[in-house]
Formats: structure tokens, sequence, C-alpha cells
């Protein structure tokens, strides 16, 4: 409910706090005295738009509060706001700045989050705050809750979330699957390529030393036979020498003890040498230049090269991609049975999800339906006899997060003009009276407070009688605030605030009061005609008698 409104230096207003209760509160006054600068207020406050025109003249800023008793508010919630039994919002217009700050009990937030959380608490229907019933968005929300349908639409717009995440992902493997020919072609050439080569581990380093060897075979045979010689082969050559040099020591020994030693060293050395000389004889004659093997190293070293210079820097980082490729290759071959699987969740959910689009529909048929003539019936007893109004579904090809239906308010106010949107046949006064009928007619509103301003323009008598029987039949669950300049309407009010403009030499002041029962005849009196008479007294008592016993 809303409890209380604070305005200092907004328009003509230098500060004014309004207390407010629950019922149909109307506010009257001369034309002029400041009703609909009030509304505005509270409009700026809950979100509305903001410019430093509003700021009183001769003020650097102006400060709306609003303060709601109510319980949690979900957005606030997930906001993590903190909300102690209300919500108090708060709007800084500054001249000096040019910026404009907002808050939701003392915690900074943006005008759109202020805008989305007063919303849910208030609905503003009067000169120049249209646009929630021009919504064809709104329209429709208006529709389902008269229908009654808000719970199986918030279930709807899940499932709807869910199958559009599984298409998501359909559409993502698909395009997996697109590219997956390319990959896979790729992959495939890649693996078989390496597994072609058969490489092992350290296979490079033991072909670059045969080649080494290969290639110097002609000097290695060059060399063993000079080895062979030098050890066996030629005249003096050293196996000759150690011979004699054995003889020689040996008969050194027989006569010097110490010729011993080295003797044994001699006769050690010579088992070497002829182990020597027959590694060398063999490796002579096995010195033989292969180029048919030569060939081969250097072809498979030249292989080795060109996959290091694709798939790694050794052979054991290009076995590792191997086994990479491999893996994904693996993985790609899944993606079709999981591209199977997933088109055929997503045809059963997309089935589930037209079904369930279509019973919303149905309900909406219904509930509009009905809607038309109870609006229709309702506005001939609003002075507009003649008007047409009609709830047009159009029905999408596919659902959406809603469901399947566009939603458009149509209207026409005067007979041979045809149905319009409401956007563009509907006046001020018009469309008050419209939001009166519909909030009548299409129950289900969850919105606490409703606010008309000049609800009661072109119409009087009978009308107006009728216009505000509508407005206390509201108030009986709702929280109503009008203004009005019509006497029928003001007396059939729970409260009555009195807005009062004041002129002195310092400048303009508005004030607001609630009037007592004797103040309120006389105030109403005036509405009568003008003049404070005993009869218009009279008049006005009878008024407010019948008002207040609808």
């Amino acid at each position: 409910m809303l409890r209380e409104l604070r305005i200092r230096n907004f328009a003509i207003i230098g500060e004014l706090p309004v207390q407010f209760d629950r019922g149909l509160t109307v506010l009257t006054g001369e034309t002029g005295a400041g009703k609909s600068i009030i509304v505005d207020a509270l409009g700026v406050a809950l979100g509305g738009r903001a410019y430093s025109e509003m700021i009183k003249t001769g003020s650097d800023s102006a400060v709306v509060e609003v303060f709601f008793e109510c319980g949690p508010h979900p957005l606030l919630d997930r906001l993590g706001i903190e909300q102690d039994g209300g919500i108090i919002f708060r709007r800084i217009i500054s001249s000096a700045s040019g910026k404009n700050r907002a808050y939701i009990n003392n915690t900074l937030v943006s005008a759109q989050t202020l805008s989305e959380a007063g919303k849910d608490l208030v609905d503003i229907h009067g000169q120049h705050e249209h646009q929630g019933l021009l919504s064809p968005q709104n329209q429709l929300l208006i529709l389902d809750q008269s229908a009654g349908i808000q719970l199986e639409k918030e279930r709807f717009s899940a499932f709807f979330g869910e199958v559009k995440a599984i298409e998501e992902r359909l559409e993502a493997l698909k395009e997996s699957l697109r590219e997956r020919a390319r990959t896979r072609d790729l992959l495939s050439f890649q693996a078989e390529e390496i597994l072609a080569a058969e490489l092992s581990p350290g296979e490079e380093e033991k072909l670059a030393a045969e080649k080494k060897m290969l290639c110097g075979m002609a000097r290695l045979k060059e060399l063993a036979e000079s080895v062979y010689m030098l050890l066996y082969g030629s005249e003096g050559a050293v196996s000759e020498g150690l011979s004699k040099a054995r003889a020689a020591l040996g008969e050194m020994a027989s006569i010097d003890m110490n010729a011993r030693e080295p003797l044994q060293m001699l006769e050690s050395a010579s088992p070497l040498i002829e182990e020597a000389v027959r590694y060398v004889r063999s490796a002579r004659e096995d010195y033989e230049l292969d180029p048919e093997r030569l060939n081969h190293v250097e072809e498979r070293l030249e292989l080795i090269g060109k996959l290091r210079k694709k798939y790694g820097a050794s052979i054991e980082e290009i076995l590792g991609f191997l086994e990479n490729a491999q893996a994904e290759l693996k993985k790609l071959d899944s993606i079709e049975e999981d591209s199977a699987a997933l088109e055929k969740e997503f045809s059963q959910k997309k089935a589930k999800l037209l079904d369930a689009a279509l019973a919303l529909s149905k309900k909406r048929e219904k509930a509009a339906a009905e809607a038309e003539k109870a609006v229709t019936s309702i506005l001939k007893g609003l002075a507009l006899e003649n008007a047409e109004f009609r709830i047009e579904l159009a029905r999408a090809e596919q659902p959406g997060p809603d469901g399947m239906d566009r939603t458009e308010f149509l209207f026409n106010a005067n007979p041979g003009e045809g149905l319009k949107p409401l956007a563009k046949v509907a006046s001020g006064g018009e469309l008050s009276r419209l939001m009166l009928a519909i909030k009548s007619a299409m129950r289900g509103q969850d919105v606490p407070v409703l606010i008309f301003d000049e609800v009661d323009a072109g119409i009087g008598g009978k009308a107006a009688v009728n216009v505000a029987a509508r407005l206390r039949e509201l108030a009986k669950t709702h929280q109503v605030l009008c203004i009005s300049h019509l006497p029928q309407i003001a007396s059939a009010g729970d409260n009555h605030l009195l807005v009062e403009k004041t002129l002195a030499k310092n400048g303009t002041s508005v004030s607001i009061r609630r009037l007592a029962a004797g103040e309120r005849e006389e105030e109403i009196a005036r509405m009568l005609g003008g003049k404070i008479t005993g009869a218009s007294i009279k008049h006005a008592r009878e008024l407010i008698e019948r008002g207040t016993s609808q």
C-alpha cells in the first residue's frame, strides 16, 4: 500500500508531505492547484522521465520520495536490497550535475530498475501516463491475468527456455557436423600419415649415427687397412716387434729378476694386440659402401624431418600429436549419435511446447471474448454509450516466450469510425475511463495501487455516478487514488485530500490537507456550484451519503 509521498522543490511545490490510506482517495482542488503535479512527481519517483526543468525555480535540485508498506518484492530480493517492513523509492534531480540519482531503500539503482520495481506496485492512468495500457506486451499481461493463467504462462516460458536451449545446442551440433567432414578428413590424413611412417622413439638419433658411418665408409676402410698393416701385416709390424721384445725380455728375466714384471706386462698386452688385429681384419672386410642402405637412411631421415615440421619437434611429440588426433576423431564420430538423440528430444519437446501454446491460446480466446462483452457493457455506463472494444489475437507460426499470441486492444468511441489500436484513437479522458472499465471487468490484476488522473474528463450526471461506483468497486481490492473535478466522484471517496495553491511575495506554494466531515461537505458544495450555501451544503451531504453507501 502507498503510505507516504514527500516532494521537495518539484515544479511549483516547495515542500509537500502527503499521507495516504486504504480504499478510494480523491484529490480535489481548483484548476491549476497542483493536483496533476503531485501525480507527475509520483511517476518520477517510480522511474518516469525526469528533466532539470522539473526543479523549482531558484533551487539546485528536486527530491521525491515514496514509501510503500508491502511484503517482499521479488526484484529487490534478486538485487539483494534489504526490505524491512516496506520500500522507499527516492529520486533526486540535480540541475548542477545534470544527472539524476535513484535509490531504493538507500541503495543506488538505475532509473530502469526503479521503473521495473515501481510498475509492480503502481499503475498511473492519466492525461500523460497511458503507456502501460497502450503497450501490446502489457495488454497481453492484462489478458493473461484476467484469464488466470499467469502461473501457467510462467511455466510455459520456463519450458520455452528449455526447448530454446536444446535448439541452440542442436544448431551448434549441426554446425559441428558441417565442419566435421573437413575436420575429419584433415585429422584422418594426419593420423594416417604418421601411422604410415611407423616411427619409434629414438629412431632419428640412430639413423643419424648410421648415416654418418655410411657416408664415411671409404675412409673407415682406408683407416682399418692402415691399422691392420701397422699391427700385423707389414714388415716390422707391432705384433712382430712385440714378439721379439718378449723373447729378449724373457732372456733378461732369466738373468735379472727385476725384468720379470715388465715381461708380464708384455705378455698381458699380447692377447689385446691379437684381439685388436682380429677386429681390424674383420672391419676391413665389412667396410664396404652400401649405396642402397645410405639412400634408405637419408629418405627415412627426410621423412622424419617433414613430419617434425608439421606435427612436433621430435618423434615423441609427433606420436603425441597422433594420439590427440585419434582421440579427436573418436569424439567427432560420436557427434552424429549425439545429434540424432538431441534431434529426437527436440522434436518431442517442441511438439509438447506447441500443444501448451495452443492451450494458452484457447484460454486467451475465451477470456478475450468475455472481457470484450464486460468492458463494452461498463463503457456504456461511463458516458461512452457507442464505444466498441475488442481484443484482437493474432497467432504466430511458432511459439515465443509468451506463447503464440500477439494481443492488440482495439477501441472506437464514435460510431462509424471503425476499431483501431488504442494509441491511434483514444483521448486521455477516454483512455482513463477505458482503463477503469478494464480494471473493473478484467480482474486478476496484482498491481496494488491504481491512480486515475482526470478520469471524469467530458462526463457528468449519471455517467459520473457510474464512474464513482466503479472506482469504489475497484477500491475493494486495490488502493485507488483519483484526481477529479466532479462532486459525484469526490463524494464517493473513503478519503478526501484538498490541494491548494497560494501566491505570496516570495513565490507560489502548494499545500495538501485531509478534509474532515464538515470541510468535505464545503469542498463538494464548492464543486457543485462554486459558492457555498445552505442548499449546496445539503446537496453535498446527500451526495456523500449516497456515494459512500455504494
